[in-house]
C-alpha cells in the first residue's frame, strides 16, 4: 500500500555534551496504514520528536528498522514531507519562490511550476505569493510551510508539533486546513503534539508514549466522523480516556468547578 510505514524495535540513545547517555526509544513497534492520521502524543521530552525525525531519515536508530512501504527508510526523501515546528521559509524567499523551492532543487519546476500556485491557493494564500515571510503571521507563514511540504506530492506528511506557536483560533483554523487537505489527497499524516485536544480532533488513531526511555503506551482509535465537535461527549470521553494514560486525569474527582 502507498504511505504505509512500519517502525520495528527502534531503540536510540544519544550522547549528551556532558558525555552522559539519553535513551529516548527503547523498543519502539508500530505500524501505520496508508492513508491514516496519525497523533503522537507524551511526556514533554519522552522522544515523540525523535521518532518523527527517525521516520524522516534525518536521523538513524542504533537498532531496529523504520520503513515505507516496505522500502527501508535510509535517509530523507522527498515521499515523506516535513513539517518542523517554526515555519523555517527562508527569509530572503517570497512565498511563491518559497513554495517552489523544492521542486527547483529537485530540477522539476517546469513541469510541476503549476502545482506550486495550486498549493499557495490550497492552504488559502492566494494573493500574498510576492510577500516576504516578515510581511505575514505566524499562522500565514505556517501555512506557507504546510504548502511547500505538500508541493512535492509526498507519500507521508510528517507535522514535528507544527501549530504549538499560535493562537487558539488560528490553530483550530489550520486544523481544519490539514484536515481538508488530508481529505482530499489521501495522504498519511503523523503528527506529533502536546495538545490532547488536538490529538483527538485530528486522529485517526492517538498513539500515547510513555515517558522516556519511550515505549508505544496504548494506542487509541478515535472512532468519530469529521467534522468533530470539541464538547461533544464523545469527544471529552476520549479526551479523559488520555489524560488518564498520561496520568494527568483523575486528581480532582469530588470537585464540580475549579480554576
Amino acid at each position: 500500500m502507498v504511505g504505509s510505514i512500519t517502525v520495528e524495535g527502534v531503540r536510540k540513545t544519544f550522547t549528551t555534551a556532558d558525555g552522559d547517555t539519553v535513551h529516548a526509544l527503547n523498543g519502539v513497534d508500530l505500524q501505520i496504514n496508508a492513508g491514516e492520521f496519525v497523533t503522537l502524543i507524551g511526556p514533554s521530552g519522552c522522544g515523540k520528536s525523535t521518532l518523527l525525525r527517525l521516520i524522516a531519515g534525518l536521523d538513524f536508530p542504533d537498532s531496529g528498522t523504520l520503513a515505507l512501504d516496505g522500502k527501508k527508510i535510509t535517509g530523507p526523501d522527498c515521499e515523506r514531507g516535513f513539517m518542523f515546528q517554526n515555519h523555517t521559509l527562508f527569509p530572503w524567499l517570497n512565498i511563491y519562490d518559497n513554495v517552489a523551492f523544492s521542486l527547483r532543487a529537485r530540477g522539476i519546476y517546469k513541469e510541476k511550476k503549476d502545482d506550486v500556485a495550486e498549493y499557495i491557493r490550497l492552504v488559502g494564500l492566494e494573493g500574498f505569493e510576492k510577500s516576504f515571510p516578515h510581511q505575514l503571521s505566524g499562522g500565514m507563514c505556517q501555512r506557507a510551510s504546510l504548502a511547500r511540504a505538500l508541493v512535492g506530492h509526498p507519500k507521508v506528511l510528517l507535522l514535528d508539533e507544527p501549530l504549538g506557536a499560535l493562537d487558539a483560533f488560528t490553530r483550530m483554523n489550520i486544523q481544519d486546513e490539514i484536515l481538508r487537505i488530508h481529505r482530499e489527497h489521501g495522504m498519511t499524516m503523523i503528527m506529533v503534539t502536546h495538545d490532547v485536544d488536538e490529538a483527538v480532533y485530528l486522529a485517526d488513531r492517538v498513539v500515547i508514549m510513555s515517558a522516556r526511555p519511550a515505549k508505544i503506551e496504548k494506542i487509541v482509535p478515535i472512532e468519530l466522523g469529521h467534522p468533530r465537535a470539541r464538547s461533544s461527549q464523545d469527544f471529552l470521553a476520549y479526551r479523559a480516556e488520555i489524560l488518564r494514560r498520561l496520568h494527568f486525569g483523575g486528581k480532582v474527582p469530588d470537585v464540580e468547578y475549579y480554576l
